[in-house]
């Protein structure tokens, strides 16, 4: 009787024993599941929060009212959304004209700054010629000379051709782009040469053979090269601020130092209206588009 009671007591124990030794396992494997997310997901997460603070402040100032602004306690919403800022900065100031000049510029100087990067990669790639390695070099080279550099020997130039308060003047000294070239060139050379070869057995040349099989297989990269050139070239102040000192050959960024120095520190909502009109046009592309630019970077990264 003494038996039979001890393995009626034991056995029952048993599954209880198996469960709890399996459920540890598994508590230790969530625990540290969600230690790697913390981990990894958190500095990701106050990396945007810190970055997209400055935006949504001058999204939130942009409509409100002047006293608001300067409200001691800060006051952090408006009571009521104010769009008197955003009349102010198109009745105040020719802002059409500023986003024609802006437009043209970035079309303009993002689209030849393109042609020229994938023209100058194909050649470095399918086109033999001398010093071919060397120039690639240069290139190399050109992407580590700040471009401040050159803002001197630029503005001779463009002095001296008469340039100044123009669209060439504004354009031309920036066509140059290295990083493209680079970023192209390293994608054209991941291309199988069977399918360039076919091309060239089928009497195609170097142009057909760029438009026709290099270009719509690269357009991932491509597309990646042109958001990049239109964001900068959209963005670009230090150039036109130069080069441009009449109010109706200046570009967007340019003329919010203009609209900061006709209303001083004292009308912080017009500044802030005018900048949401800069930065939105372009962020809306950029957040549209972004997925061209994670597709590009990675296609051409696996050739050295």
């Amino acid at each position: 009787m003494s038996g039979q009671r001890s393995t009626t007591s034991v056995v029952p124990d048993q599954p209880t024993q198996g469960r709890r030794s399996s459920a540890q396992p598994r508590r230790r494997a969530d625990g540290k599941h969600v230690q790697r997310l913390l981990s990894g997901y958190l500095p990701l997460l106050l990396a945007v929060v810190v970055m997209m603070a400055p935006l949504i402040w001058m999204l939130i100032s942009s409509v409100k009212t002047r006293p608001e602004i300067f409200t001691v306690p800060l006051q952090w919403l408006p009571e009521r959304p104010y769009g008197g800022n955003y009349t102010e900065v198109i009745e105040r100031y020719p802002f059409g004209r500023f986003f024609l000049n802006s437009v043209i510029v970035t079309a303009v100087g993002a689209g030849v700054k393109v042609l020229l990067a994938m023209f100058t990669a194909y050649a470095l790639v399918f086109i033999r010629f001398p010093a071919k390695k060397l120039i690639f070099i240069l290139i190399i080279v050109a992407l580590m000379v700040p471009p401040q550099v050159v803002i001197v020997p630029n503005y001779t130039l463009i002095a001296d051709l008469g340039w100044q308060n123009t669209y060439l003047g504004i354009i031309v000294p920036g066509l140059g782009t290295a990083f493209g070239t680079f970023l192209l060139r390293q994608q054209f050379l991941t291309l199988p040469r069977a399918i360039v070869d076919a091309a060239t057995l089928d009497g195609a040349g170097h142009w057909r053979k760029l438009w026709h099989v290099v270009v719509p297989i690269s357009a991932p990269t491509i597309a990646t090269v042109a958001l990049v050139t239109i964001v900068s070239e959209w963005n670009e102040y230090l150039w036109p601020l130069i080069i441009v000192d009449r109010p109706d050959m200046m570009t967007l960024p340019v003329a919010l130092t203009l609209m900061q120095n006709a209303d001083g520190t004292n009308n912080w909502g017009v500044l802030m209206a005018g900048t949401a009109m800069v930065v939105l046009p372009v962020l809306v592309v950029f957040t549209l588009l972004q997925r061209h630019i994670v597709a590009g970077l990675t296609q051409g990264a696996t050739t050295g």
